[in-house]
């Protein structure tokens, strides 16, 4: 069983490569006990993500609240399995049909 640091790392990882096929520059944020796990950067555009994991049908989120942080827009991204990963903004509570799907997000933004 993976611990939480492993599987946080992979899940960014996994979110990172999708960002990066679609021509983002993406920087890890270190250690990311933080609000942001990635800094999303492309034609001067700049995304601030929180990655997030679970198995099951929702997440309860204890973070930043905002749609904005520091003027750049900040959103929650779950990996809920199975392919199922979904972009919104921050809520305390993320179900897995909130939002949009990550392909989604990706092609409009």
């Amino acid at each position: 069983m993976l611990g939480a640091k492993s599987k946080g790392y992979r899940v960014e990882r996994k979110i990172r490569i999708f960002f990066e096929k679609k021509n983002w520059r993406v920087v890890r944020a270190g250690g990311s006990f933080g609000d942001v796990d990635l800094v999303c950067l492309k034609d001067g555009r700049v995304i601030l993500l929180q990655v997030k994991s679970s198995r099951k049908k929702e997440l309860y989120y204890y973070g930043h609240e905002g749609e904005k942080l520091e003027g750049f827009p900040f959103f929650i991204v779950v990996d809920f399995g199975y392919g199922k990963i979904r972009v919104t903004k921050p809520k305390k509570i993320i179900k897995e049909d909130d939002g949009i799907s990550l392909e989604e997000f990706l092609n409009d933004f």
